[in-house]
């Protein structure tokens, strides 16, 4: 029996995705103009963000390579056959299906979409997600063509948001204030991180699938960290106990279709202490001037520059851990990351309208000295033509947040 390296299974129907066909449309466009600027004749997409982005289709890897092939005329994506038909369902546009019977069967499917023709004489890569290996693959098969870096072009179309992402961030955002609010309900003395978080990530994925029905569930989630565990804001969630007094620091992410949200607040159970309630207040006093200062026009250094200015007037600008905020779209823990759109030093980028941004100041005290713990506070804001809508609506601050058993 003869098994092909490469076929296409159109598999019942097309599903509704995350976006309307004019948006997708708009999407490749947008590319095609960069392609024509830079005298691509093709460009091939690798990361989960881009191939979702431009496509619909969130690939599940597992170590198998997947891809989207762009050319002046057609669009297609690349999938493994332990997938069937879901790509094709899940893609805005065609979907080649490779299979397992023969290596490198990825880079076969690749000119199989070009078919009869004329071999691409400069082809567009990601270079911050394509490795070594596949580069050099890649290069084999196309030993004629010129290769350039793209990744930076595709991150600043993605850092303007259109109005159908601006409304699916901003469900985000509400999803995530009410696994906000489920976590507060289950908070008490004795009660385990983990117990607490999976309370919160199972209201969120309720209210995802209620508000959108017919999409893919994946990837949302919760840390609720406590005491010592909240020095780092990346730190999973634990068996640890809550106890009277801890420190606790909230973190909801709700995923759709790809779409980053989060919702993180600064919490203590029962008390605080003098110590932790001033280095709590000067965060909060950091993160308020922070929300005044994001509007169009600023660059994202000046605003970062400010508010190091205070946390230095306040004491604790040598407790500082990581930038003021960041960007949001396509976006996850894993892949997607928009780094010309940070709240940093080293980020001159100036906001601009439909632009989406954190304000997220944090300080982290080690154990030992008084007040120790991570203290961070984080909203959303959508930049307009005059000014920022916070789409966070958690409350935040020691007047809120001393949660009683």
């Amino acid at each position: 029996m003869e098994r092909p390296d490469f076929f296409e299974l159109k598999n019942g129907e097309k599903v509704k995705l995350p976006f309307s066909n004019e948006e997708y449309k708009d999407r490749i466009n947008k590319l095609r103009t960069v392609m024509d600027k830079n005298n691509l004749d093709m460009v091939i997409l690798t990361s989960m963000h881009n191939v979702a982005y431009y496509t619909g289709f969130i690939y599940c890897s597992f170590g198998r390579p997947y891809g989207c092939v762009v050319t002046k005329n057609k669009i297609s994506t690349i999938s493994a056959n332990i997938d069937a038909g879901q790509p094709w369902r899940r893609s805005h546009c065609d979907n080649v299906i490779y299979t397992d019977w023969k290596r490198d069967n990825f880079l076969r499917s690749i000119v199989s979409i070009i078919g009869r023709d004329e071999p691409p004489k400069s082809i567009g890569i990601e270079n911050d997600h394509v490795t070594l290996d596949m580069r050099e693959k890649i290069g084999s098969i196309f030993t004629f063509s010129v290769f350039s870096d793209l990744s930076k072009d595709l991150m600043k179309l993605r850092m303007i948001k259109s109005s159908e992402e601006i409304e699916i961030i901003k469900n985000g955002a509400r999803i995530a204030d009410m696994g906000g609010d489920e976590i507060v309900k289950n908070i008490r003395e004795g009660i385990s991180e983990i117990e607490v978080a999976i309370a919160g990530r199972d209201k969120m994925e309720r209210e995802i699938a209620k508000t959108y029905p017919g999409a893919e569930y994946m990837d949302t989630w919760v840390w609720f960290q406590s005491g010592i565990n909240t020095d780092g804001a990346h730190n999973p969630k634990t068996k640890r106990k809550l106890v009277n007094g801890d420190i606790l620091s909230l973190n909801t992410f709700p995923m759709i279709s790809g779409y980053y949200t989060a919702l993180e607040r600064t919490l203590f159970l029962d008390h605080a202490d003098n110590a932790s309630l001033k280095a709590w207040e000067a965060n909060v006093k950091v993160h308020k001037r922070g929300l005044e200062l994001i509007r169009p026009g600023v660059k994202c250094s000046d605003i970062c520059n400010q508010l190091n200015e205070l946390f230095a007037e306040l004491g604790y600008l040598q407790y500082r851990t990581f930038g003021y905020g960041h960007s949001f779209g396509m976006l996850s823990h894993f892949y997607g990351r928009e780094a010309g759109l940070e709240l940093r030093e080293d980020i001159d980028t100036v906001l601009e309208e439909n632009m989406v941004v954190s304000m997220e100041p944090m300080i982290m005290i080690p154990e030992g000295n008084p007040g120790a713990g991570g203290y961070r506070e984080h909203d959303i804001l959508v930049i307009g033509k005059d000014g920022a809508e916070n789409i966070t609506k958690f409350p935040f601050g020691p007047e809120h947040n001393i949660i009683k058993n």
